[in-house]
Formats: C-alpha cells, structure tokens, sequence
C-alpha cells in the first residue's frame, strides 16, 4: 500500500482518515510523520492535513475544501459562499466559515479562516462531487450577507453581490427568516430585496410578510452611516449609496 496515494483520495484528511489504513494510532502518526518529512503531506492546522500536489507542487486541497473539514458543522459562509458561486469575482483572502463549533482563527496557504458563530443548523448544501464542500444555499447567505453586512463584508459589496443573484426560493427565505426570527433582518431583507422583486420572482406576499414581521422601531439601515434618507414604508434610515433607486416609497427628505 502507498499511503500517499490513499490519502490522495482525500482534499482534506485527518488522523482519523489515516486510521483506515492502520492498526493503531501510534503507526498512524509515524505514517504522517513520514510524509509530512517527505512535503507529500502539508499540516493546515491541528489534526488537518492535505497532500502536497507532485505535479504543482501546491497543496491539493482548496479553501472552500478546507472550510468544510475545520470542524463538523463548518461550512463556507457570507462572501466566500458568494465567491464560490460565483456570484461575485472578487477574490478576497479572508474565508468566511461557519460553524456551530467555535474555533480559532488560522492562515494556511495565503488564506485566513474567520469563524462567524452559526446561528441556525439549516440551508448547507453538501456539494456532490467537489472533495468536501459544505457551503449554504444561496437563500442563506443572502440573509447571513444582510444580516452580517456591517462586521463582515460592508453595505456596498453585500448589494453588489446580493444584486448579483439571479434565481432564489421564496419558501427557503421565509423558513430561514422565521428560524433567525430577527426583526432587523426582515426590515432589510425586505428593503432590499423588493429592488429586486421581479429578477428575483418573489410575491407581493413575501414583502408583506417581511413588514409585518420587522416591529414598528424605526433603525438605522446601517450602524456605518448614521445620517442618509428615511424610507417610511420600512422606517429605515437608508444611507444615499445604498441604491440610486428605483424605490417609489423613499421620501426626499435627509435625516
């Protein structure tokens, strides 16, 4: 047997991978040992490890592999989710994961891993035939983007990408927003995305929805911009970049 060769099989494996091949623990780790003295093997964190590539010289795993083997609930979130959809092509070096389980912050190969607290064990697609991929569905991270938009991503990339979407669920949105029950996302979300209702194919109900849903506080679209333009259809303070809008209910008058 060539473990190497084995562990090819595998973007992304742990000690617990290498088991399979072995009787004990102890042969296990001299295995890894080995390799790792060899550069086949390249350790990306504590107990994460990747083959080193014969042809490119390069780790064989990619971030969004990585993301999805940090802990057993992670997955690639927020921007990075967009990033692999391609929704965006702006290539950043921070990789969004979220996960149920805490973890720490680490670089390996020019990435830095973020963790980002999940708050809802729903919309993660495990991507068939990709080496590991766990990212959320696209009707998530729409609302994990919107929701996060002033700690992670910024209000002006988080419309750019969200306006980049071009086909999601309305019954997805509605089960993950009753799950977040956050009022301030259904104020948002809805502000936002009724710019997009008809690229989108939501129902008047779904905006509805999101009116009734968000309370009577009138809230800063934005903890960034503190002055902009009070939309009272959502009593939303909405900063003047947000959109060049389109939006009928906005009122002329600044704030």
């Amino acid at each position: 047997m060539n473990l190497y060769y084995e562990l090819l099989k595998y973007p992304v494996f742990t000690m617990d991978d290498v088991q399979k091949y072995y009787n004990n623990i102890n042969s296990s780790r001299s295995a890894v040992k080995r390799l790792l003295d060899k550069g086949l093997v390249t350790k990306i964190r504590r107990n994460l490890y990747t083959c080193i590539s014969g042809e490119t010289n390069a780790p064989v795993a990619n971030r969004f592999q990585i993301a999805g083997r940090i802990t057993s609930s992670s997955c690639v979130s927020h921007h990075s989710a967009m990033e692999y959809y391609g929704i965006t092509d702006q290539v950043i070096y921070d990789v969004y994961v979220s996960s149920q389980t805490e973890f720490k912050s680490f670089q390996f190969d020019g990435y830095s891993y973020r963790f980002v607290k999940s708050k809802i064990p729903y919309g993660i697609d495990d991507v068939q035939f990709s080496g590991g991929v766990r990212v959320t569905d696209r009707e998530r991270t729409v609302l994990d983007s919107i929701k996060d938009m002033d700690r992670i991503a910024g209000v002006e990339e988080v419309l750019s990408n969200v306006e980049g979407i071009r086909r999601i669920s309305e019954v997805k949105l509605v089960k993950y927003l009753e799950l977040y029950d956050n009022q301030f996302l259904y104020q948002k979300t809805g502000y936002i995305l009724l710019q997009m209702q008809n690229q989108l194919g939501l129902s008047d109900a779904f905006f509805e929805m999101c009116k009734a849903k968000a309370g009577k506080s009138t809230r800063y679209f934005s903890s960034d911009y503190r002055s902009g333009v009070f939309d009272s259809s959502w009593k939303l303070v909405v900063p003047s970049i947000v959109f060049s809008l389109k939006n009928g209910g906005m009122n002329d008058a600044d704030v």
